[in-house]
């Protein structure tokens, strides 16, 4: 099982959403960069607007499970940062949309091994 860092500081978000690629689901927005290191990086962030803190929290933990399930399958070296859509409700949020939307985003950008 290969560990995941997750990323934490805010310019490293920044860079990932100004440098790396966009690609978008019915749910889930993710941007993509390469990195050139043997680990992948995740970051996860949702809007203050969509909803209160144990709703955005809810969210994180159904994105971080759906990853932790496909890391396996993932290439490394790529640094991701998933957003939650503004356009969908947060209470919409199903276990099962975001795992079908994760893995036909990660088929579309075409990491998986």
């Amino acid at each position: 099982m290969q560990k995941t860092e997750t990323l934490k500081k805010n310019y490293e978000f920044k860079k990932i959403l100004t440098k790396g690629k966009y690609y978008s689901g019915e749910y889930i927005e993710v941007f993509i960069k390469q990195n050139n290191q043997a680990i992948n990086k995740i970051g996860i962030a949702i809007g203050v607007k969509l909803g209160k803190a144990f709703q955005r929290n809810y969210v994180k933990r159904l994105i971080r499970e759906n990853y932790r399930k496909l890391e396996e399958k993932i290439k490394v070296g790529y640094e991701i940062v998933f957003l939650w859509k503004k356009k969908v409700s947060i209470k919409n949020a199903n276990y099962h949309y975001i795992e079908e939307d994760m893995n036909n985003i990660f088929k579309k950008i075409g990491i998986f091994k």
